[in-house]
């Protein structure tokens, strides 16, 4: 039997990552997984990528990464150009000189996993299209099926929604490990996910593994982070204090509400004023 251990979503979140370490080594694993999103968003995200790169395990691009390889650079979205909303990516620059830019950019977007005694998996980050896209059980199989049209494995496991899965659509089994280091369901525990080879099948094995995230907070005063990262700083490091997103309601009440308002203190004491539970996904609306 082959066991892998899937990691995603770590997000340069050192404490998280260690705790699931420890939690790991209990566990004959053969092979260990990452499905992308090592940094960004933590304030650890030079030494969690150390430690991928030692422990020598298997790992893809997520679109953390993408923020870091192309940021500031020909290939940089026109949106990215306003250092306002975007100024966290300055902020990672820093954190990741350029040795870690060039082994980043070597690794590869997808990977093709190919055990003897288990069928193929395709590991991506968000879907078969795009590290941008996620897959999520509550949209319809159709929807999930068209994102998945690329991939010619049975199996998939993907990241980026933060949020654990096991679900089947149309001829394809999807898992999901949840979030190592930012989980977005209201609960305070690292995720990853034991696979287990079963023939023709893989069985998956969720972890719960908890943390102590104090380092974390002392590590964003230590950084600035929330001076330096404005708005959307701020916004990260509540999403780390409440395990909610915070980013992407703002952003989405922003766009309903403010539009031409610009990204400062005042707006976000106004978000803050806010519900910000209509502007949150539906796939998010658990655990309340």
């Amino acid at each position: 039997m082959t066991t892998l251990a899937v990691l995603a979503d770590i997000h340069g979140n050192l404490p998280a990552l260690e705790a699931v370490l420890r939690d790991m080594a209990q566990f004959d694993v053969d092979q260990v997984i990452v499905a992308g999103d090592v940094i960004n968003w933590g304030p650890f995200s030079a030494e969690c990528a150390e430690i991928v790169r030692r422990e020598g395990w298997a790992v893809i691009r997520g679109n953390n990464e993408f923020y870091l390889l192309d940021y500031d650079t020909p290939r940089e979205p026109e949106a990215w150009k306003d250092r306002s909303q975007w100024a966290m990516l300055a902020w990672l620059h820093e954190q990741m000189g350029a040795a870690w830019r060039n082994r980043i950019a070597a690794w590869p977007d997808a990977l093709s996993l190919r055990f003897p005694d288990g069928p193929p998996i395709r590991v991506v980050h968000g879907s078969g299209r795009s590290a941008w896209e996620g897959l999520y059980a509550s949209h319809v199989d159709e929807a999930l099926c068209e994102k998945l049209t690329s991939v010619e494995e049975g199996f998939v496991i993907a990241g980026h929604t933060h949020l654990p899965m096991d679900h089947r659509a149309g001829r394809w089994r999807i898992f999901n490990p949840g979030s190592v280091g930012v989980p977005l369901d209201g609960t305070f525990i690292a995720r990853y996910m034991l696979l287990e080879s079963k023939g023709d099948d893989w069985h998956p094995i969720l972890r719960e593994v908890a943390w102590d995230n104090a380092c974390v907070f002392e590590a964003f005063e230590q950084q600035r982070f929330a001076e330096r990262c404005g708005v959307i700083g701020r916004l990260v490091v509540e999403e780390f204090q409440t395990s909610r997103l915070r980013v992407i309601p703002f952003l989405n009440w922003r766009t309903s509400e403010q539009p031409s308002a610009p990204f400062n203190r005042t707006l976000l004491d106004e978000f803050a004023r806010a519900d910000p539970w209509p502007h949150t996904p539906l796939p998010y609306h658990v655990n309340r």
